[in-house]
């Protein structure tokens, strides 16, 4: 059974400020992140024990919670991994030329990026789309509703009103905007590259 631990931050609490305040990474990641992590850890352990029982009735909640904590943990880890004090710039190299081909353009991709985090209830994606093998925006609601089968998250953009109403109040907008201020290319470039050495 797998005993899933909350990785630090890639930077310090206060390092993506003024666009993400040291208050509000705190506590989503230090608490809100741990929540997810704790609750697949608790649902991995009810799993193994109904089957070591032979008991099962209260195993497709656990299921549920696998996926649902299970997907809120990996979402967030992309989160934190595609934002840096140093980042702000746009993508380059393959990335740049992939989103440039599947969407025609740079500033095509963001506004329809733009779109997706608007209307999303939990998470935007940039997203590979293994099946048609190429680039996707998708909007996912409460971690794993709305996901594509097949598709590898590039970036995660998470709107959720905890990411952003201490800093912003009702303005998502404003955040997801900061967001660009912020974003760090290269771990998604690494992730895309992974996905084409897979499935092209």
């Amino acid at each position: 059974m797998s005993d899933y631990e909350l990785p630090p931050l890639p930077y310090d609490y206060d390092a993506l400020e003024p666009h993400i305040s040291e208050q509000v990474l705190r506590w989503h990641h230090d608490t809100h992140h741990q929540g997810y992590v704790n609750g697949w850890n608790a649902a991995e352990e009810t799993l193994a024990e109904n089957r070591e029982a032979g008991e099962f009735d209260s195993s497709a909640g656990a299921i549920r919670n696998v996926t649902h904590n299970g997907s809120g943990h990996v979402l967030h880890d992309l989160f934190w991994q595609s934002m840096s004090p140093e980042g702000g710039d746009e993508p380059a190299g393959d990335l740049r030329e992939r989103i440039e081909e599947d969407f025609g353009s740079y500033d095509a991709w963001k506004g329809e990026f733009e779109a997706a985090a608007s209307g999303a209830g939990g998470w935007a994606l940039l997203v590979y789309d293994s099946f048609s093998n190429q680039l996707r925006n998708v909007v996912v609601d409460k971690h794993d509703q709305g996901a594509l089968w097949g598709s590898h998250p590039v970036l995660a953009l998470d709107v959720w009103e905890h990411s952003y109403y201490h800093d912003y109040g009702p303005a998502r907008g404003d955040f997801v905007a900061n967001f660009f201020e912020v974003v760090d290319w290269e771990e998604p470039a690494a992730r895309f590259e992974q996905a084409v050495e897979l499935f092209e």
